[in-house]
């Protein structure tokens, strides 16, 4: 009997209508066009504008999209993760009510958070309930609405951040197909880094913090990119290296969209060639748990079966990783 690995057999995605361009954001801060895109690559940003429409509301919309592209019935799904920085509320699940909005009724749910690497986390988890046997469907959502956590008055994170989701499907596989190998860090030393300071239970919603502005993204840029580029590269070239894999063999680069010069970092510590590496953040900017799925979902037509992608992220906390993952299907 050969061994049942994970595999991604479909992708769906969705943005916000709202454009926030980097020419209206010379009218909210000191900044300009120019800056922003040599600093991080970035042009536009997409933001949920609605009054009332939080993080569900895009990862339902991306599942929908899943579904609805490849004919698939939400009553056989088994599991929804769903990774988010950025949850509806605190203590009721994200995840459990997406899943039932979108009529997963058969389905268990819970969130997932790992800050920028909530979604690489979530393959490793939705690839081990798989390859456990006990589960067929597992839908991976990526959702957040990081325009509800910042202060569109600091320009360090104003000009970085954007909403969006994005939802894979893993199912079993019998070719060798799927997830290989992961190589998954963390690191309590970013704590101070990249934070949003009060809301927790260290300290509480106060007058004084909503105030103080304690209530959105606070980053220590230099800190975070210096960490960012090293731990990125690190691990990416480390899964190469683990799996004997030379930049011939690797077919496609799918890194977490934060920064345009973390990306060239790693692909230039990988050996590859700038065509094997997919980029969308000139459009979407950093969407934190949702890079990775609207990448796939970008690109869905470019992945051939059996292609090689390492896929990479990095985030607040601090949490980083690489996986590797053999492309299971052609699509036209």
């Amino acid at each position: 009997m050969s061994k049942i690995t994970a595999a991604i057999t479909a992708v769906g995605a969705y943005v916000p209508d709202f454009v926030l361009s980097n020419k209206v954001l010379e009218t909210l801060v000191d900044t300009n066009d120019e800056w922003i895109t040599s600093r991080t690559g970035i042009k536009e940003r997409r933001l949920l504008k609605e009054e009332g429409k939080g993080t569900s509301f895009l990862a339902i919309k991306a599942a929908q999209n899943l579904f609805e592209k490849n004919n698939i019935n939400p009553e056989e799904i088994d599991l929804v993760i769903m990774a988010t920085a950025t949850p509806d509320m605190p203590v009721a699940s994200t995840g459990v009510y997406v899943a039932s909005q979108i009529g997963a009724v058969n389905a268990f749910a819970y969130d997932l958070q790992a800050a920028c690497s909530s979604f690489l986390y979530g393959m490793s988890n939705a690839a081990a309930y798989i390859e456990s046997g006990r589960y067929k469907k597992v839908l991976l959502i990526g959702a957040d609405k990081m325009s509800s956590i910042i202060d569109y008055t600091d320009r360090a994170t104003c000009i970085i951040f954007g909403d969006g989701a994005g939802a894979i499907l893993f199912e079993p596989n019998d070719e060798g197909l799927g997830l290989q190998d992961e190589f998954l860090r963390s690191d309590g030393i970013g704590r101070e880094f990249l934070k949003i300071e009060a809301g927790g239970s260290i300290l509480p919603t106060s007058q004084e913090t909503l105030d103080n502005k304690q209530h959105f993204v606070f980053q220590d840029g230099k800190t975070v990119f210096k960490y960012a580029v090293s731990g990125m590269a690190d691990v990416s070239e480390k899964i190469m290296q683990r799996n004997n894999l030379t930049n011939d063999d690797v077919n496609w680069l799918i890194a977490h969209q934060a920064n345009k010069r973390i990306i060239d970092a790693t692909s230039s510590r990988m050996g590859l060639d700038e065509s094997k590496v997919l980029i969308n953040i000139e459009r979407y900017g950093n969407t934190t748990s949702a890079t990775l799925p609207l990448l796939l979902s970008d690109y869905e037509t470019k992945l051939k079966k059996g292609d090689n992608l390492i896929f990479a992220a990095f985030g607040g906390g601090f949490t980083w990783g690489a996986i590797y993952l053999k492309w299971a299907y052609d699509k036209k």
